[in-house]
Protein backbone atom coordinates (compact mmCIF):
# COMPACT_ATOMS: atom_id res chain seq x y z
CA UNK A 1 0.00 0.00 0.00
CA UNK A 2 1.13 3.43 -0.78
CA UNK A 3 0.33 6.70 0.85
CA UNK A 4 0.70 9.92 -0.87
CA UNK A 5 1.53 12.95 1.23
CA UNK A 6 1.20 15.96 -0.95
CA UNK A 7 2.96 19.30 0.25
CA UNK A 8 0.73 22.31 -0.19
CA UNK A 9 1.87 24.22 2.85
CA UNK A 10 4.69 25.57 1.28
CA UNK A 11 2.63 27.85 -1.59
CA UNK A 12 3.92 31.49 -1.56
CA UNK A 13 2.06 34.63 -2.37
CA UNK A 14 4.10 36.78 -4.96
CA UNK A 15 2.18 40.26 -5.90
CA UNK A 16 -1.11 38.69 -6.03
CA UNK A 17 0.00 35.05 -7.57
CA UNK A 18 -0.63 31.72 -5.36
CA UNK A 19 0.86 29.02 -7.30
CA UNK A 20 -0.93 26.71 -6.08
CA UNK A 21 -4.51 28.01 -6.67
CA UNK A 22 -3.53 29.63 -10.18
CA UNK A 23 -5.42 28.06 -12.93
CA UNK A 24 -3.84 25.90 -15.59
CA UNK A 25 -5.98 24.80 -18.13
CA UNK A 26 -8.58 25.93 -16.36
CA UNK A 27 -7.79 24.22 -13.05
CA UNK A 28 -5.82 25.14 -10.06
CA UNK A 29 -2.06 23.87 -10.23
CA UNK A 30 -2.96 21.74 -7.08
CA UNK A 31 -5.87 20.00 -8.73
CA UNK A 32 -3.93 18.31 -11.85
CA UNK A 33 -0.80 17.48 -8.96
CA UNK A 34 -3.03 15.51 -7.10
CA UNK A 35 -5.30 14.56 -10.19
CA UNK A 36 -1.90 12.03 -11.23
CA UNK A 37 -1.71 10.43 -8.15
CA UNK A 38 -5.74 9.52 -8.38
CA UNK A 39 -5.05 8.02 -12.02
CA UNK A 40 -2.17 5.83 -10.71
CA UNK A 41 -2.59 2.47 -9.78
CA UNK A 42 -0.24 2.18 -6.59
CA UNK A 43 -1.87 4.91 -4.29
CA UNK A 44 -4.65 3.68 -2.14
CA UNK A 45 -4.79 6.98 -0.27
CA UNK A 46 -3.72 10.65 -0.45
CA UNK A 47 -3.27 13.42 2.62
CA UNK A 48 -2.83 16.80 1.86
CA UNK A 49 -1.09 18.77 4.19
CA UNK A 50 -1.90 22.93 3.06
CA UNK A 51 -1.45 26.11 4.82
CA UNK A 52 -4.21 26.43 8.02
CA UNK A 53 -5.99 29.14 6.40
CA UNK A 54 -6.13 27.90 2.64
CA UNK A 55 -7.83 24.37 3.71
CA UNK A 56 -11.10 25.21 2.76
CA UNK A 57 -9.92 26.33 -0.72
CA UNK A 58 -7.80 22.83 -0.54
CA UNK A 59 -11.00 21.16 -0.01
CA UNK A 60 -12.91 22.69 -3.01
CA UNK A 61 -10.37 22.03 -5.06
CA UNK A 62 -10.05 18.68 -4.66
CA UNK A 63 -13.64 17.56 -3.38
CA UNK A 64 -14.03 15.04 -6.25
CA UNK A 65 -10.77 13.18 -5.83
CA UNK A 66 -11.87 9.89 -4.04
CA UNK A 67 -8.27 9.23 -2.87
CA UNK A 68 -7.92 12.04 -0.57
CA UNK A 69 -8.63 10.80 2.91
CA UNK A 70 -7.11 13.90 4.92
CA UNK A 71 -6.48 17.65 4.44
CA UNK A 72 -4.51 18.99 6.91
CA UNK A 73 -2.51 22.07 8.69
CA UNK A 74 1.17 21.43 8.14
CA UNK A 75 4.18 23.63 9.73
CA UNK A 76 6.34 26.47 9.04
CA UNK A 77 9.11 24.14 7.59
CA UNK A 78 8.54 21.72 4.76
CA UNK A 79 9.54 18.81 7.21
CA UNK A 80 7.23 19.55 9.38
CA UNK A 81 4.32 19.77 6.86
CA UNK A 82 5.94 16.04 5.83
CA UNK A 83 5.60 15.02 9.37
CA UNK A 84 2.09 16.20 9.95
CA UNK A 85 1.25 13.96 6.86
CA UNK A 86 2.97 11.24 8.27
CA UNK A 87 1.03 11.08 11.31
CA UNK A 88 -2.52 11.34 9.33
CA UNK A 89 -1.18 8.15 7.33
CA UNK A 90 -2.84 5.08 7.70
CA UNK A 91 -1.10 1.62 7.40
CA UNK A 92 0.45 2.55 4.44
CA UNK A 93 4.04 0.32 3.70
CA UNK A 94 4.96 3.29 1.26
CA UNK A 95 5.02 6.83 1.54
CA UNK A 96 5.21 8.93 -1.67
CA UNK A 97 6.06 13.05 -0.62
CA UNK A 98 5.47 15.23 -3.70
CA UNK A 99 5.61 18.85 -4.01
CA UNK A 100 1.73 20.15 -5.21
CA UNK A 101 3.99 23.39 -6.99
CA UNK A 102 4.98 20.45 -9.56
CA UNK A 103 1.09 20.00 -11.49
CA UNK A 104 3.10 18.08 -14.71
CA UNK A 105 4.06 15.24 -12.39
CA UNK A 106 2.53 11.99 -14.82
CA UNK A 107 0.85 8.55 -13.33
CA UNK A 108 3.68 6.58 -15.30
CA UNK A 109 6.37 8.69 -13.51
CA UNK A 110 4.79 8.10 -10.14
CA UNK A 111 4.56 4.12 -10.64
CA UNK A 112 8.41 4.11 -11.76
CA UNK A 113 9.59 6.05 -8.85
CA UNK A 114 7.48 3.46 -7.01
CA UNK A 115 8.73 0.33 -8.56
CA UNK A 116 11.79 1.84 -7.96
CA UNK A 117 11.18 2.28 -4.06
CA UNK A 118 9.88 -1.30 -3.87
CA UNK A 119 12.97 -2.56 -4.90
CA UNK A 120 15.91 -0.72 -2.89
CA UNK A 121 13.44 0.90 -0.29
CA UNK A 122 13.79 4.77 -1.36
CA UNK A 123 13.70 6.21 -4.89
CA UNK A 124 13.58 9.51 -5.92
CA UNK A 125 12.32 11.32 -9.16
CA UNK A 126 15.58 13.54 -10.79
CA UNK A 127 16.18 15.25 -13.63
CA UNK A 128 20.32 15.38 -15.33
CA UNK A 129 21.81 19.02 -15.45
CA UNK A 130 22.20 19.90 -18.67
CA UNK A 131 23.64 23.77 -18.33
CA UNK A 132 27.17 24.46 -17.47
CA UNK A 133 27.40 24.89 -13.59
CA UNK A 134 30.28 27.68 -12.22
CA UNK A 135 31.25 28.53 -8.76
CA UNK A 136 31.05 32.84 -8.07
CA UNK A 137 32.43 33.93 -4.85
CA UNK A 138 30.69 36.56 -2.61
CA UNK A 139 31.55 39.43 -5.11
CA UNK A 140 30.04 37.44 -7.85
CA UNK A 141 32.84 36.39 -9.73
CA UNK A 142 33.83 32.82 -11.60
CA UNK A 143 36.18 31.37 -9.27
CA UNK A 144 35.44 27.63 -10.59
CA UNK A 145 33.49 25.07 -12.34
CA UNK A 146 31.32 21.91 -11.40
CA UNK A 147 31.46 18.79 -13.37
CA UNK A 148 27.72 18.00 -14.46
CA UNK A 149 28.11 14.45 -14.79
CA UNK A 150 25.88 12.57 -12.40
CA UNK A 151 24.75 15.79 -11.16
CA UNK A 152 20.73 15.65 -10.86
CA UNK A 153 18.29 18.55 -10.13
CA UNK A 154 15.94 16.44 -7.20
CA UNK A 155 12.23 16.77 -7.96
CA UNK A 156 9.40 15.10 -6.22
CA UNK A 157 7.81 12.78 -5.78
CA UNK A 158 10.45 10.78 -3.42
CA UNK A 159 9.13 8.04 -2.26
CA UNK A 160 10.17 5.54 0.82
CA UNK A 161 9.38 2.52 3.22
CA UNK A 162 7.49 3.99 5.71
CA UNK A 163 9.59 2.88 8.60
CA UNK A 164 12.74 4.05 6.50
CA UNK A 165 10.99 7.61 6.34
CA UNK A 166 9.46 7.49 9.98
CA UNK A 167 13.49 6.78 11.56
CA UNK A 168 14.75 9.60 9.31
CA UNK A 169 12.29 12.22 10.59
CA UNK A 170 13.15 11.02 14.11
CA UNK A 171 16.90 11.17 13.72
CA UNK A 172 16.36 15.38 11.88
CA UNK A 173 14.53 16.02 14.64
CA UNK A 174 16.39 14.58 17.79
CA UNK A 175 19.29 16.24 16.33
CA UNK A 176 17.46 19.45 15.54
CA UNK A 177 18.34 19.47 11.84
CA UNK A 178 16.96 21.71 9.11
CA UNK A 179 16.19 19.78 5.51
CA UNK A 180 15.06 20.98 1.70
CA UNK A 181 13.73 17.13 1.02
CA UNK A 182 13.21 13.60 2.14
CA UNK A 183 16.15 12.48 0.57
CA UNK A 184 18.11 14.27 2.61
CA UNK A 185 16.88 13.21 5.65
CA UNK A 186 17.63 9.81 4.57
CA UNK A 187 21.05 10.90 3.72
CA UNK A 188 21.34 11.63 7.45
CA UNK A 189 20.16 8.48 8.66
CA UNK A 190 23.26 6.87 7.20
CA UNK A 191 20.50 5.60 3.99
CA UNK A 192 20.59 6.08 0.39
CA UNK A 193 17.70 6.66 -2.08
CA UNK A 194 18.31 6.01 -5.83
CA UNK A 195 17.50 8.24 -8.46
CA UNK A 196 14.83 7.87 -11.04
CA UNK A 197 15.78 9.52 -13.69
CA UNK A 198 13.06 11.95 -15.50
CA UNK A 199 11.61 10.91 -18.71
CA UNK A 200 9.12 14.11 -18.80
CA UNK A 201 8.69 17.21 -18.17
CA UNK A 202 7.79 17.80 -13.89
CA UNK A 203 8.74 21.44 -13.58
CA UNK A 204 7.86 23.59 -10.26
CA UNK A 205 5.90 26.11 -10.42
CA UNK A 206 7.51 29.37 -9.71
CA UNK A 207 6.36 32.72 -11.32
CA UNK A 208 3.21 33.80 -13.46
CA UNK A 209 5.31 32.95 -16.87
CA UNK A 210 5.58 29.32 -15.59
CA UNK A 211 2.01 28.95 -16.44
CA UNK A 212 2.17 29.22 -19.93
CA UNK A 213 4.92 26.86 -20.78
CA UNK A 214 3.38 24.25 -18.29
CA UNK A 215 -0.05 24.72 -20.53
CA UNK A 216 1.91 24.18 -23.38
CA UNK A 217 3.35 20.91 -22.42
CA UNK A 218 -0.32 19.59 -21.14
CA UNK A 219 -1.17 20.97 -24.97
CA UNK A 220 1.30 18.48 -26.21
CA UNK A 221 0.39 15.58 -24.01
CA UNK A 222 -3.37 16.20 -25.34
CA UNK A 223 -4.23 17.49 -21.74
CA UNK A 224 -4.67 21.24 -22.31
Amino acid sequence: MLSAIIVAAGSSTRAGFDKLFALLARRPVIEHSIGAFERTKCVDEIIIVGRANRIDSIRASTGQIRKVRAIIAGGDRRQDSVRAGLDAVSNADFIAVHDAARPLITAKEIERVFAAAVEHGAAALAAPIGETLKIADRNQRVIGSIDRENVFAMQTPQIFSRDLLVEAYDRIAKDSLAITDEVSAVQHAGRHAIIVEAEDYNPKITFPNDLAVAELILRTRGQG
